[in-house]
């Protein structure tokens, strides 16, 4: 069973539906995705008993826009509230205490920002929205300058993004406060089964052009990282198991390796994969299999015979968010041919209206490893060059 949502639903999940001939919930965008799942749109009363009926329940969410809906209508369940532990960045760190008992972090409202004491927070920190998405208000902070500056540069963002998603998806008005997080970043999904074991189903690093940057701009897979780290992160989905007590439960993880090799979770996104149908869908370009079916069917990667048909290329997503300074809506036009030929093998480029979320796409590319400065340089760009006047 499906809810689907703005911003994106692709056609690789479309035809996902249509195949395996999946319940979607009826609502306005359903209705507008394609033709092609009209057969299996369900009103809110069928949809919602269907799933009380079954007795192993698979829901999945391709936006976080239907958590609003989850949250009203699912009362007789307790998916808000599993939702809810993952969703908030205060209670997830609340329930991962006991894997980091010195972990340092902290709530706190918008409007009592003037009034955090800087010599009591530890340096680097990182702030960011409690319940947020994407990389929209998340500062690094080094020192006390940076830091008066953070503060006025989050209440402009807030006051820009505060009416772009719902207040389940983006809650402007409540941020937390945390100890950076040192070492290499990932993010994977995975899935809990109906045993709450957990399925690795891809792991993405996340590179980065400086130790500055918190753009989402650069994630890649590839053959060795799946090796190195899939014993590691099924471990650390099966502690984090251990103390939500999930079952059917799809999840889209971020972590950081620390010097000790162990992972430290950034945050847990509840009842989907990667935003924007990316992960999962470039895990077919990659390994060629099918995650939202594995989760469906509740099957497993064989990943030493995936694995041994894999070629050694990064498959990379690059988001295209706006890092130009300029308004989208002030944008007359934008050159993807010119970035789209900055790309030796690209398997996909995916437009967005700029003019109304800040980002201009997302482009799945295969990129060689003795090719890689082609993920240098689209890290570098502030993406100015490609603005057509």
């Amino acid at each position: 069973m499906l809810i689907l949502d703005k911003p994106y639903v692709s056609n690789f999940l479309i035809e996902t539906i249509r195949k395996n001939k999946l319940a979607v919930l009826e609502n306005d965008y359903s209705r507008m995705c394609s033709n092609e799942i009209a057969p299996y749109l369900m009103s809110e009363k069928p949809f919602m008993s269907k799933y009380q009926a079954s007795k192993t329940p698979k829901l999945y969410t391709a936006s976080e826009n239907s958590i609003g809906w989850i949250f009203a209508n699912a009362e007789f369940s307790d998916l808000a509230e599993k939702i809810n532990l993952f969703k908030n960045k205060i209670k997830f760190r609340a329930l991962t205490s006991p894997m980091y008992p010195d972990f340092y972090y902290q709530g706190v409202k918008i409007s009592d920002l003037e009034h955090i004491s800087f010599e009591e927070l530890p340096v680097p920190f990182i702030i960011k929205p409690a319940t947020g998405f994407f990389s929209m208000g998340v500062y690094k902070v080094h020192n006390e300058s940076e830091w008066e500056q953070t503060k006025k540069d989050i209440l402009l963002e807030m006051r820009k993004v505060r009416n772009l998603y719902p207040n389940e998806v983006l809650n402007p008005d409540s941020f937390i406060i945390e100890e950076c997080i040192e070492g290499e970043e990932f993010a994977f999904d995975a899935y809990y089964d109906e045993h709450g074991t957990p399925v690795l189903l891809n792991a993405f690093k996340h590179y980065f052009a400086s130790e500055n940057d918190v753009s989402d701009r650069v994630y890649y897979t590839s053959k060795r990282i799946i090796e190195e780290y899939a014993p590691i992160f099924t471990d650390f989905l099966s502690e984090i198991g251990a103390l939500a007590k999930v079952r059917n439960f799809p999840v889209h993880v971020e972590v950081r390796i620390n010097k000790d090799g162990k992972p430290v979770p950034i945050e847990i996104n509840a009842f989907r994969f990667g935003g924007w149908c990316t992960t999962a869908d470039m895990t077919f370009h990659a390994f060629g299999f099918n995650p939202y079916e594995y989760f469906f069917r509740a099957e497993k990667p064989d990943w030493k015979s995936i694995l041994s048909r894999t070629n050694d290329s990064l498959y990379s997503i690059i988001v295209l968010d706006n890092s130009t300074g300029q308004e989208g809506k002030k944008i007359k036009a934008f050159d993807y041919e010119l970035l789209c030929s900055g790309f030796a093998n690209l398997l996909e480029l995916r437009k967005v209206d700029y003019k109304q979320y800040p980002v201009f796409g997302f482009i799945f590319a295969e990129i060689k490893r003795d090719a890689f400065v082609e993920i240098e340089k689209i890290s570098a760009s502030d993406l100015r060059e490609y603005i057509l006047d």
